[in-house]
């Protein structure tokens, strides 16, 4: 029999605040985090912007010794997993270390420390190499410091699918509950690749928004002036555990998860399979999983990166799966006021859509002045809306035809 799984605690680290409280304040107000960049020069390069995580401090969240030498992806994951474990309440000791897991989300690793690296090859010579460079530079170090920090020694590992990689990192820890595997896990997405290569490969796409001399406004999903999305970086975390468990000790639930959905596309490297057909085949398989109808569905927290191609087909996908419904949906791109996080985005978008359950608000999509002809769902433009959400979806798609979509329902 398959255990029930919720949610206990949230950890958030973004371009809009530290923590749950200042970030979904934030959302809620409409607020944009997107900005110049200040990591590096960008004068050569067609885009300037990007989500910054500001006022970040690895030292507030580890060891001083620790926080020197840890990758900013790193930093950010131990940072939130230590903020959503206060939160949860959720004590790990020798009684339930073994069946207490984290599985992390994370797409590019440490693409700073390997640009640095790569320098000092080339102008120091390779014995300069810190004996550090490949312990942290790997994206599984993320969930292995969790784990080593925090003494979690249940199941250990790190996805990497893309923009997928946090919603698919959530979907396996719930499925490892539900099927006994472990009692709780730690789990989301990270991301923290602002870096000189990683806006260079996007532009080379032309995958990225140049409206740098407004860059509050360059994320603008489901717009007929989008002009591609924003890199951003930061982390979501998520405590799940058994219902049971969750009840024993009297620990507050934000929401329960119920269905987790996966498909591939198996059509593109980069872009969505016409029509959003992988999409909207994830999407059943999440109601599916969740065994419900389509037609309670209260509220989808849209993939919705700002690109061309991913909102028409994202809204025709809806269209497919929710029928004559779709029109009444509300739907909202988080990722108009956070940019896209990549890696970290699924893990950030399943707290977002935990709190709308909670706190009775859907977030607004931002910047959603003339939309497009092909985007014509409800996408709570500009304002947030109070509405009581029982049961929500939340959508990540990847590069390489990867989809993920999370079921969350308010616990009866």
């Amino acid at each position: 029999m398959e255990r029930r799984v919720v949610i206990t605690g949230l950890g958030l680290v973004t371009p809009l605040g530290i923590g749950v409280k200042e970030t979904w304040s934030a959302l809620c107000a409409g607020k944009c985090g997107i900005g110049e960049i200040t990591r590096f020069d960008t004068a050569k390069f067609e885009t300037k912007i990007a989500g910054e995580v500001k006022g970040f401090h690895a030292e507030d969240f580890l060891p001083k010794k620790d926080a020197k030498r840890t990758e900013p992806f790193i930093a950010y994951s131990i940072a939130a997993s230590r903020m959503a474990l206060e939160d949860s309440g959720l004590v790990i000791d020798s009684s339930n270390a073994d069946r207490i897991g984290s599985i992390i989300g994370c797409g590019l690793g440490g693409l700073h420390l390997l640009e640095e690296t790569t320098r000092i090859v080339d102008n120091k010579g390779p014995k300069r190499v810190s004996p550090f460079f490949i312990p942290m530079l790997i994206g599984n170090m993320a969930p292995g410091m969790i784990s080593i920090l925090f003494g979690a020694k249940g199941p250990n590992v790190a996805i990497t699918t893309a923009c997928a990689s946090g919603a698919h990192a959530v979907g396996d820890a719930f499925k490892i509950i539900s099927r006994g595997g472990a009692d709780a896990m730690i789990t989301g997405g990270v991301e923290s690749v602002i870096t000189e290569t990683c806006i260079a490969g996007f532009n080379a796409m032309k995958a990225l928004s140049t409206r740098n001399d407004e860059p509050e406004k360059a994320s603008r999903p489901f717009d007929r002036d989008r002009d591609g999305f924003v890199v951003s970086e930061g982390c979501g975390i998520v405590i799940l555990e058994t219902l049971e468990k969750a009840l024993e000790r009297g620990a507050h639930i934000y929401a329960e998860i119920t269905g987790f959905g996966m498909s591939g596309d198996g059509y593109h490297m980069t872009a969505p399979a016409p029509e959003g057909e992988g999409a909207a085949r994830c999407m059943i398989a999440a109601l599916n999983d969740a065994g419900i109808s389509y037609d309670i569905v209260d509220y989808i927290n849209a993939h919705g990166t700002s690109t061309q191609l991913n909102d028409v087909y994202e809204t025709k996908a809806v269209k497919t799966v929710f029928k004559e419904k779709a029109s009444s949906i509300p739907i909202s791109s988080t990722k108009s006021m956070t940019g896209h996080l990549l890696g970290g985005a699924g893990g950030v978008e399943t707290a977002f859509t935990a709190l709308t359950i909670q706190e009775g608000v859907i977030p607004p999509t931002i910047n959603l002045e003339n939309p497009d002809e092909e985007c014509d769902l409800d996408y709570v433009p500009t304002v947030a809306r109070k509405k009581n959400v029982r049961i929500a979806m939340s959508n990540s798609f990847g590069f390489g035809g990867t989809n993920a979509t999370l079921v969350l329902q308010k616990l009866v």
